[in-house]
């Protein structure tokens, strides 16, 4: 009886909020840019200024990650986002061409259901928030349950923010009784517009059937080719680097090291000089009886863990300074443990012939997880990238850069994001990093510039002349090649 009390209770609070970020988003909807900028702006130093504190609770709750990190996010998803959206145009007109007479007015989604996951709690909120009030519109998170608290507390910054700025606290506001019947009541709401899924593919798939419109992502599965041009010691830096920040929990993070045959050795005496232990025999059996469970899903005991605290739950022993363990794989999918995503410091490691195999085996990994997400390649060579980028299924193709990082747009120019569109062939509506502009819709003004006369008198005159001939379409055919002949010879 309890708990069907907490379901009601959830469901409530659910209506009773979407309510108020609704009020809220009308009120908001009759300022201009200038007032909406300065909410944006108010609610970035909030972030930037309990980003610290958010990150050793989010840590501290979910045992996930490293609350260093977690900083670096929090700063990435309040600072970093602000610079790059500031002097977006996203409230009123975006422009007119005088010329075509046409106009283009930014319209506000209105209410968006933000769905939050365990692995990125707090720096996803705070992104999230800045985006959808920047383009006009009110969010209402739904928190992962094991990140309950920390989510509650980013949003109370925010809301804080909001109100000491004048504006509405209502347009950021969190369910505070996480149930999948508050999830599934919010994503159907008909006050909801649109829902931003973030979280493990049961979430997304949801999200997408709710019938509701929804921007969500996909598993990323990356693999990363280091090939012959490429800056060895420069490469592995950046791998490890990137599947040790905040222990793998970025999902463009690396999930696999892919060589051709001939560099094999050195790239693995390469990966043992900077501290990864590659795993053999026994060890590496466990690990991957360990990484999945029996449905063959992640198990969650590895995410956001250090490798040596994997490897002691797995029950192997490692080097004191192992930073990632490695793991030879020689397939995909059901029986190759390592071919999946793992958000952790675990990376598969693969050989192929040359580089053409390479290409194929990064796509099979793909198709088997993690398409339309990202892929990372160090070279020195633009047409082995030339190559690459027109044959790989995803939507960031990343050059000479750690992925997670440049994935997100921290160490690229790419939006920076923690929402990462996976494109059709992800099962995605987008394959942008998601931004304030996927936030609104474009209402076009369009004045007649042409009458049906006007438009009557371009059909051409072959069009005429064989209306009403019962010859077919040969004749037809027949006719434009006569009517082309002529105006040839006439030349």
């Amino acid at each position: 009886m309890q708990l069907h009390d907490k379901d009601l209770l959830s469901v409530q609070e659910v209506r009773s909020l979407v309510g108020k970020a609704k009020a809220a988003q009308e009120e908001l909807g009759k300022k201009d840019q200038k007032e909406v900028d300065r909410l944006v702006a108010a609610m970035t130093k909030a972030g930037v200024c309990h980003g610290r504190r958010l990150a050793v609770k989010a840590q501290e709750e979910t045992g996930f990650g490293v609350a260093e990190d977690k900083t670096v996010k929090n700063y990435f998803a309040s600072q970093g986002v602000y610079d790059y959206i500031k002097d977006m145009k996203t409230i009123g007109e975006l422009g007119r061409d005088e010329e075509k007479k046409i106009r283009k007015l930014a319209v506000p989604v209105g209410v968006i259901a933000g769905l939050v996951p365990s692995t990125n709690p707090t720096s996803t909120v705070l992104y999230k928030a800045l985006i959808s009030v920047k383009a006009g519109n009110a969010i209402v998170f739904s928190p992962h349950p094991n990140a309950r608290e920390c989510i509650l507390e980013t949003v109370k910054v925010l809301r804080e923010a909001l109100s000491e700025a004048g504006g509405n606290e209502d347009l950021v506001s969190c369910v505070t009784i996480p149930t999948i019947q508050a999830t599934e009541e919010m994503m159907k709401h008909p006050d909801v517009s649109l829902i931003l899924a973030t979280g493990g593919s049961a979430m997304v798939r949801a999200a997408y059937s709710s019938g509701t419109p929804a921007i969500g992502v996909g598993p990323g599965n990356g693999p990363a080719f280091i090939e012959k041009t490429a800056d060895l010691p420069a490469a592995v830096k950046r791998i490890i680097a990137s599947k040790t920040f905040d222990n793998g929990t970025i999902c463009a993070s690396e999930q696999s090291v892919i060589c051709t045959e001939d560099m094999a050795e050195a790239v693995q005496r390469e990966f043992k000089r900077q501290g990864a232990c590659f795993l053999e025999g026994q060890d590496r059996k466990k690990l991957g009886a360990f990484i999945l469970r029996g449905n063959g899903t992640m198990n969650p005991a590895i995410v956001g863990k250090s490798a040596r605290d994997i490897a002691g739950l797995a029950g192997i022993s490692v080097p004191a300074d192992t930073k990632v363990l490695v793991a030879k794989e020689d397939g995909i999918g059901r029986g190759h443990p390592f071919s999946s995503e793992k958000l952790a410091p675990i990376l598969a490691f693969y050989t192929a012939r040359d580089y053409k195999e390479v290409c194929r085996l990064s796509r099979d990994i793909l198709r088997h997880e993690g398409a339309g997400h990202t892929f990372s390649i160090h070279t020195e060579d633009e047409q082995i990238v030339d190559y690459f980028s027109r044959r790989i299924p995803v939507s960031r193709l990343l050059v000479n850069t750690s992925a997670s990082i440049g994935g997100i747009g921290g160490s690229t120019n790419l939006a920076p994001a923690l929402t990462l569109g996976c494109g059709a062939v992800g099962g995605s509506a987008t394959s942008e990093n998601v931004g304030p502009a996927d936030l609104y819709n474009i209402r076009y003004v369009a004045y007649g510039t042409r009458e049906l006369e006007e438009i009557r008198r371009r059909i051409p005159d072959y069009g005429r002349e064989t209306a009403g001939n019962t010859g077919g379409a040969s004749d037809c055919v027949e006719q434009i090649v006569k009517k082309i002949i002529e105006r040839l010879q006439a030349m």
